[in-house]
């Protein structure tokens, strides 16, 4: 988890930049206040000195030439402890932010940056690479919510994070039955149907001629139907419940697992399969031994790709005609309510379920398809 000693340290020259700003704050206003006639409120006044300290002792720490976890870890902690100073001292009420703030704020936001590049830089596998994405994914959730409120964006437009948060505690019963009206039925069983049939349709498919002829071409007209056409037919077709959901979801992902499946027993070399018949093998086995394995890294794309079509699918066919639950639902009915902090909680908790079931088929693809070159070339 070290880097090799004597090298520069990405960020250096950002961490020494960042004092130009830094320095300028403390001739600027922090904040304006009133209408007439207008204060300002120094840097003093305003908190600005305790966020001045912080960054100049971010940047001590940084000139460190040996880099570790440890002094990354700590890096962060001073520049974490900057903003969080940065978002109390936030000019609040009938004060606005002034010059100082907003330098205060480009010198944060130099310094974040090299925290990320820092971290990311360290030696330590997958984990790390984890940790670095959640160390960005959390300064951008930082600077998402400082905008917001320094700018004091309305919330019909664009809610800070604290806000969706509060909304997804709030409404948690309801959110929790959303989540298993969309995801426990209709994703799971129209995704398991759907990859399915698509998959059995593949093997049958490579094993017959007339079907290579008759169902194949007709099988690929399931990939030009629009699903904003579909989603109301199928809610004629099979009412308002999960279950006309689960069908906009088995034709959506019924042509990809079809199609992957078809390349992938098509992937076999043409050495591998004339040495198995040169073994006397017989069209089972050498589609169990040879065939097979070759298609998995085929199937599990179109898996990966059909966990979020399945859930896109399902949401927007809820905005067609829904039960009084599903997160599609929510989000539909509440953006008509300018209810948007319970919209983006919806979001994000379609985006998180999406996020987890595509973890779980790559972590499940790297187990079974560890021979497969693409996944080798990760460890």
């Amino acid at each position: 988890m070290n880097r090799a000693p004597g090298k520069t340290q990405p960020g250096t020259l950002g961490m020494l930049l960042s004092l130009v700003p830094t320095g300028i704050a403390l001739s600027q206003p922090f904040a304006l206040q009133g209408i007439d006639p207008v204060v300002s409120v120094s840097i003093v006044a305003g908190g600005g000195l305790l966020i001045v300290a912080a960054l100049v002792a971010a940047t001590l720490v940084s000139l460190r030439t040996n880099a570790s976890l440890l002094r990354t870890l700590v890096l962060i902690t001073v520049v974490a402890l900057a903003g969080g100073l940065l978002l109390t001292a936030r000019p609040q009420g009938d004060a606005v932010p002034a010059g100082g703030f907003w330098l205060l704020l480009v010198a944060l936001f130099m310094q974040a940056r090299t925290c990320v590049q820092r971290f990311a830089a360290l030696e330590g596998g997958h984990a790390m690479t984890t940790a670095a994405t959640a160390l960005f994914g959390a300064w951008g959730i930082y600077f998402w919510q400082i905008l917001v409120r320094a700018f004091d964006v309305p919330r019909v437009l664009l809610p800070a994070p604290t806000d969706i948060v509060a909304a997804l505690f709030e409404h948690s019963a309801t959110l929790g039955g959303d989540f298993v009206q969309t995801v426990m039925k209709s994703v799971l069983i129209g995704y398991t149907l759907g990859c399915g049939l698509g998959i059995g349709t593949a093997f049958a498919i490579d094993r017959s001629p007339f079907l290579q002829r008759g169902l194949l071409p007709i099988a690929s007209l399931t990939s030009t139907i629009p699903l904003v056409g579909v989603a109301p037919i199928a809610v004629m077709w099979f009412g308002f419940d999960w279950p006309s959901k689960a069908a906009v979801i088995i034709l959506m992902t019924f042509f990809p697992a079809l199609v992957s499946t078809l390349a992938g027993l098509q992937a076999a070399g043409k050495l591998e399969r004339e040495l198995m018949h040169s073994y006397a093998a017989s069209p089972n086995r050498t589609l169990l031994d040879l065939r097979l394995p070759a298609a998995m890294p085929f199937i599990f794309s179109a898996l990966k790709v059909n966990a979020t079509l399945a859930l896109i699918g399902a949401i927007v066919a809820e905005f067609f005609g829904s039960p009084t639950a599903g997160l599609g639902f929510r989000i539909s009915i509440e953006a008509t309510r300018m209810n948007m902090p319970l919209v983006w909680s919806a979001i994000v908790i379609a985006s998180i379920v999406g996020s987890v079931l595509y973890a779980l088929l790559v972590r499940l693809d790297a187990r079974i398809n560890f021979w497969h070159p693409s996944i080798r070339s990760q460890k």
